[in-house]
C-alpha cells in the first residue's frame, strides 16, 4: 500500500511547499506528481493536502503520513549507506579466533593498524573455548582463524600470513649458552616449557625430538608468555618461540636464543576463512596487513 517512493514524496512536497518544486526535485512532471498524490489518497480513503493558493498544506492525515516518512526515510537512507559500504568490504564485524599462542603480540600490531585503516569495522576476539577450529569458521562462530595448522576442506580459503623460525631460549647462565646449535640430546635431560596445546601440535617434537627418538626430561605447560620466560631466565626450564617473538624480549631479560637443528627450524602462520568471504574488502585488508607484520624468511 504505501510504498517508499510515496514517503519520499510527502517529505519533497513537506520541504519545497509547492507542486512544482517538489517535482523537480523528485524527477517528475508536475502532472505524474498530482496523479500519484491523487492515486495514494483514493487508495487510503482520506485527503493528505489542502491547496492554499499556490501552496499546499497537510491534513492530518497527511501530517501523520509525514511523520512516519520523517522517521524512516533516514533510517533505510543508513541501512543502504551501510549495506553498500558492506558491498564495498568498509564496513561489518570481523570475528577472529586464534589458535597460535605467541601470535597474540603479532595480532595486537595487526589490529593497531587495521582498526586505523577500517574505522568502521568491529574487531572481536574470540577465545579458544568458544570456537572449534576450522568447525568455528564453517559454524560461522567466527570470521578468521588464525592458526600454524592447516586441514584443506571443501569450503574453507587458506591464506599463508608468512614463515618464520623457532628458536630455542635459555638462560644466560645455563650450560647450553655456548652453543650456536641445538640437536636433539642437548634437550634430552631438560624442562620443556610449553603452551598449553596437545603435544601432537608442537613442532618442537614433531619435528624435531621426536624422528630422532628423543624426549625431553619433562613437559610443564604454562599460559603466559611472561611467566614462560621468567621461569626460563630462572634456569627452571628451556621453552621454544617465534625468532621475531624472542628478539623482543632477549634484549631486556637474562636469556639467550639458540638455533634449532642446521636447517633451522621453521613454522608457518596460517588465516583460513569461508570461501564464500574471500572477496570481502576488509577481510582482505586485514590479511594484506597480517602479511606486512608477518615475518618471512
Amino acid at each position: 500500500m504505501i510504498t517508499l517512493k510515496h514517503l519520499k514524496i510527502m517529505q519533497a512536497l513537506h520541504e519545497n511547499n509547492t507542486l512544482t518544486h517538489a517535482a523537480n526535485v523528485l524527477h517528475l512532471s508536475q502532472s505524474a506528481l498530482s496523479h500519484q498524490i491523487r492515486y495514494l489518497e483514493e487508495k487510503l480513503g482520506t485527503a493528505l493536502w489542502q491547496r492554499e493558493g499556490r501552496n499546499l498544506r497537510l491534513t492530518k492525515a497527511g501530517e501523520l503520513l509525514l511523520q512516519t516518512a520523517q522517521q524512516l526515510l533516514p533510517i533505510l537512507e543508513q541501512t543502504e549507506n551501510t549495506l553498500k559500504a558492506y558491498a564495498q568490504g568498509r564496513q561489518g564485524i570481523l570475528r577472529i579466533g586464534v589458535e597460535c599462542y605467541p601470535c597474540h603480540q603479532w595480532l595486537t600490531k595487526v589490529l593497531m593498524v587495521f582498526l586505523q585503516i577500517m574505522p568502521d569495522v568491529e574487531v572481536e576476539i574470540i577465545n579458544k573455548f568458544q570456537f572449534s577450529g576450522h568447525e568455528g569458521l564453517l559454524n560461522h562462530h567466527i570470521d578468521i582463524l588464525i592458526t600454524p595448522d592447516v586441514e584443506k576442506k571443501a569450503d574453507i580459503h587458506i591464506e599463508t600470513l608468512g614463515q618464520y623460525n623457532l628458536v630455542l631460549l635459555v638462560a644466560d647462565t645455563h650450560p647450553l649458552t655456548p652453543k650456536t646449535i641445538i640437536t636433539p640430546k642437548d634437550l634430552a635431560q631438560e624442562t620443556l616449557l610449553s603452551f598449553p596445546v596437545p603435544l601432537e601440535r608442537l613442532d618442537i617434537l614433531t619435528q624435531f625430538l621426536n624422528p630422532a627418538h628423543i624426549y625431553p626430561k619433562q613437559i610443564k605447560k604454562i599460559q603466559s608468555i611472561e611467566l614462560m620466560l621468567q621461569m626460563t631466565a630462572l634456569e627452571r626450564g628451556v621453552c621454544v618461540l617465534p625468532e621475531w617473538l624472542a628478539d623482543e624480549f632477549i634484549q631486556t631479560m637474562a636469556i639467550k636464543k639458540i638455533q634449532i637443528n642446521t636447517q633451522g627450524l621453521k613454522q608457518k602462520l596460517f588465516a583460513i576463512l569461508r570461501k564464500q568471504d574471500k572477496e570481502v574488502g576488509y577481510i582482505q585488508r586485514f590479511i594484506k596487513i597480517g602479511k606486512k607484520f608477518s615475518q618471512n624468511d
